[in-house]
């Protein structure tokens, strides 16, 4: 059966991309093979929530997701410049909630329901071995030894993309010596709505709220420094977690295992060309800071469905004409997301007593001034 577009990559990102492309009237095969569950959880910002409702992703965040009306920040450093203790509140910038916690288990198991509604879009669980340019467009010979011909191919398959490295797209990559810990915590006060960052030297240790008494833990520090805490094993990661939540919620509980992921920042200096176009972390990647993540790779998504909706199908280069236009749509939102990602990184790592100052103030600044503490929420959350 001849198909319009290839998505490739069976994470969030790609099986949103595969849906849009098939709510755009597309026939779809999407090459997703299987993957261990993912244990992480994902803050989505308003704009991204907005966007999965409107497109059918997801009916009621409530029913799958907590929602996250306020961001406390501390200063858990002891450098002679430090930042004032701040919280921000969602009704502040009018809205009920900045976003939404949601388990990417539960989002993945959502969409996949939404994909099985969808007669035009065809899923099979391998992977791809090779793509190469044809006069009409793109051939993949996929990991079941099929091969497959389509004008328009989505490389959603992640930070080591074979899609990207195979059409020729140009990455920047760079490794850090932080590695991220996560875990699901039982605390012994709840946190409400409130995302909770202590900002500590080497990194951020993060409480997100999941409801009750629940709370998922980002924890940015040197990646030795993880690895011996996780050694300690359960006794030993409480011990840790007591203490650099200043014991602010009472006794914590590990609900699961403790897991360390290595950082790093990925970008591309075009996002489509040439009838491809990449989303997710096949385009952009960057440490786990500001829920940015998932948030800009379904913002892919959305322009992709904007692109899709604007071409004219029957130009014999519409595919073409797609990548391009997703190109130049995804263009600021990278650039702005990845300096901001990048800029906010390097403060709180900084030994530099004027980036220490500058980063403090800035916080001041946040804190007394309603019109740029406004601008900075509509930055973060993702608004265009």
């Amino acid at each position: 059966m001849a198909h319009d577009v290839a998505v490739v990559g069976g994470g969030l990102a790609g099986i949103a991309a595969a849906i849009a492309s098939a709510k755009a009237g597309l026939r779809v095969l999407h090459v997703a093979p299987k993957a261990p569950p993912d244990r992480r959880t994902s803050a989505l910002m308003l704009p991204v929530v907005d966007y999965m409702v409107a497109s059918g992703l997801v009916d009621d965040p409530a029913e799958i997701g907590h929602p996250l009306t306020q961001i406390r920040i501390i200063d858990a450093t002891d450098r002679l410049i430090r930042a004032p203790e701040a919280l921000f509140d969602s009704q502040e910038a009018g809205h009920a909630a900045f976003g939404w916690n949601f388990a990417n288990t539960a989002l993945l198991a959502r969409f996949e329901a939404v994909r099985a509604t969808l007669p035009n879009l065809d899923t099979v669980e391998t992977t791809l071995a090779d793509l190469e340019r044809t006069a009409t467009g793109w051939r993949l010979s996929l990991g079941n030894g099929e091969t497959v011909d389509v004008p328009l191919v989505v490389g959603s398959d992640g930070k080591k993309s074979l899609v990207r490295t195979l059409a020729g797209f140009r990455v920047r990559e760079n490794g850090f010596v932080e590695a991220a810990l996560v875990a699901d915590l039982e605390l012994g006060r709840p946190l409400g709505g409130a995302s909770v960052e202590f900002h500590y030297p080497r990194g951020p240790f993060t409480l997100v709220p999941a409801g009750d008494t629940r709370a998922n833990l980002v924890w940015i520090d040197d990646r030795e420094v993880l690895r011996a805490a996780q050694a300690g094993g359960a006794d030993g990661l409480r011990a840790v977690f007591l203490e650099k939540s200043q014991h602010l919620f009472g006794d914590i509980r590990l609900t699961g295992p403790a897991h360390v992921f290595l950082l790093s920042s990925l970008s591309v200096d075009e996002a489509g060309h040439d009838g491809v176009v990449l989303a997710g972390e096949a385009a952009h990647a960057f440490p786990p800071l500001g829920a940015q993540g998932l948030n800009l790779g379904l913002r892919d998504v959305a322009d992709l469905s904007t692109a899709l909706a604007a071409v004219d199908r029957n130009a014999a280069d519409w595919a073409i004409r797609v990548s391009a236009d997703y190109g130049r749509r995804r263009a600021g939102d990278l650039l702005r997301t990845g300096t901001m990602v990048d800029t906010l990184f390097r403060s709180l790592l900084s030994d530099f007593l004027p980036a220490q100052a500058m980063r403090a103030g800035g916080i001041w600044a946040l804190k007394l001034i309603p019109g740029l503490r406004r601008q900075a929420f509509g930055l973060g959350m993702g608004f265009r």
